[in-house]
């Protein structure tokens, strides 16, 4: 396994690294922001370990300039900052997980483990389909009616798990769990920010609504009529 830790703290990186390289990883460090953004865009890793405060380029901004670039390589935030809001915030921007400050290295080690897991699984399918709505996964592209649809790391995602349960109703929490990974009511609205920024692109420029809000449960994704 190939990772990247962009760190500053030299006494963190240095025994994030040697822990994984003791476990036969290899393991990149990068000390600052810009730089580590850099690396992050144009390097081949498996999974990208990531602090809140760095100098020249904050991580919250390097993961939300990442996910721009449309890199979908896990991101796991290493962080003192450590309020509900903050690891809100840091999920919002893209990342996949987040562990704060002093933490034990057995822990990130599993979580690491649990994104490549998590990411590298086959899918059984290569293609979805939903009335005119078509997803690539292999592609990572989206249509609908022909027409090519560019939609963010997390209203992919979001897109994925409402149309593999296609008919269903989805509830908020469900939704939380399955493209956030948050497992609590952050008292936010993150959920219905992407749902209305999904219809935006999937459903406004078409006409015929696909996507659905069910009063009082959730959300679904259904084929007219």
């Amino acid at each position: 396994m190939h990772l990247l830790l962009i760190e500053d703290d030299k006494k963190t990186s240095s025994h994030v690294a040697q822990g994984f390289q003791e476990k036969g990883h290899v393991c990149d460090v990068v000390e600052d922001g810009k730089a580590g953004l850099e690396e992050a865009v144009h390097g081949s890793y498996d999974v990208i370990i990531v602090d809140r405060m760095l100098p020249t380029l904050d991580g919250l901004s390097l993961v939300k300039a990442l996910r721009a670039a449309n890199s979908i390589v896990p991101v796991i935030y290493l962080t003192a900052i450590d309020g509900i809001d903050d690891r809100v915030a840091g999920l919002e921007a893209g990342a996949d997980d987040y562990l704060t400050k002093p933490f034990a290295f057995s822990e990130l080690a599993a979580r690491v483990k649990a994104l490549t897991r998590r990411h590298a699984a086959p899918a059984k399918v290569t293609t979805l389909q939903v009335a005119d709505l078509e997803m690539d996964l292999v592609k990572r592209s989206v249509k609908r009616a022909g027409r090519n649809i560019v939609l963010q790391t997390r209203e992919f995602l979001l897109l994925e798990v409402l149309m593999r349960a296609a008919g269903q109703v989805l509830t908020r929490n469900m939704l939380l769990e399955q493209v956030w990974d948050i497992h609590f009511d952050p008292k936010t609205s993150i959920v219905e920010t992407h749902i209305s920024r999904l219809r935006a692109k999937i459903d406004k420029p078409f006409g015929e609504p696909l996507l659905h809000t069910v009063r009082s449960c959730g959300y679904t994704l259904r084929a007219p009529g």
